[in-house]
């Protein structure tokens, strides 16, 4: 393809979102992602997005600033798409937090990567839904290299909230703000939220999230994370069920 062509495709691909007094976003998709789910394989969706800073960039400023943007240093969100997303009644979603040592190496202080994995099967088996991937939100948004702070904290006994704290962050300090926006680029009806956490459902929906209820994704329990799993119960108001017993031995 010459220069002028490639152009055409990826303009064709990327769409500019768009909200008074907010940066534009570039959203980027669908991309077609097979992705092996244990036994099974799926195809799905995907789509990420960027967000231009405080400048209003469209189209053309976007893709002439790529080679110079060094996108590579920061991290960038992205959704998963499955089924007919945008027309179905009912769509699951699940707005992950990004978990470096969880999901990528399979670390056994968190969840996260069972409920990754349990979302996406989740999804599939519903037959619609997406599952957002917050690249931003580690450690509940203090970042990487503060987070192993934070875990160095947690060997002498701190929590997960204590430790955050010490460190001169707040409890949380994720935003969906993005990530509500491009979900209502992608559908219009109520969805189903994936999690445990009554709060964070209450956050979204104030945030303008379209939600008629949510359901649960308890598992992977284990003596590596069960106080961190009694301490999202305790006081972070996380919904106790039966498979969470055991973090509160």
């Amino acid at each position: 393809m010459n220069s002028d062509q490639i152009r055409k495709l990826l303009d064709n691909k990327l769409t500019i979102l768009q909200q008074p007094e907010c940066p534009n976003i570039g959203l980027v998709g669908p991309v077609r992602l097979p992705v092996q789910l244990e036994d099974n394989e799926a195809v799905f969706k995907w789509y990420t997005w960027l967000n231009t800073g405080n400048s209003f960039m469209d189209k053309n400023d976007i893709l002439e600033s790529l080679s110079q943007a060094d996108l590579a240093s920061y991290q960038q969100s992205s959704v998963l798409v499955y089924g007919d997303f945008a027309n179905s009644e009912h769509a699951l979603i699940r707005m992950h937090s990004i978990c470096h040592t969880g999901d990528i190496f399979g670390s056994k202080r968190c969840d996260c990567g069972y409920q990754l994995r349990k979302s996406m099967r989740m999804i599939v088996e519903h037959g619609s839904g997406a599952l957002f991937y917050l690249a931003n939100h580690e450690g509940r948004g203090i970042g990487l290299f503060s987070k192993s702070l934070a875990y160095l904290l947690q060997e002498e006994g701190y929590d997960t909230v204590e430790a955050n704290l010490s460190l001169g962050f707040a409890d949380d300090q994720r935003s969906y703000e993005e990530a509500i926006r491009v979900l209502q680029s992608l559908r219009q009806k109520p969805v189903t939220l994936i999690t445990n956490n009554p709060r964070k459902l209450e956050s979204l929906r104030e945030r303008g999230l379209l939600t008629d209820h949510h359901v649960s994704i308890w598992g992977d329990v284990s003596e590596h994370n069960n106080r961190y799993l009694a301490t999202k119960i305790e006081k972070s108001g996380h919904i106790y069920d039966s498979l969470a017993e055991t973090a509160l031995l």
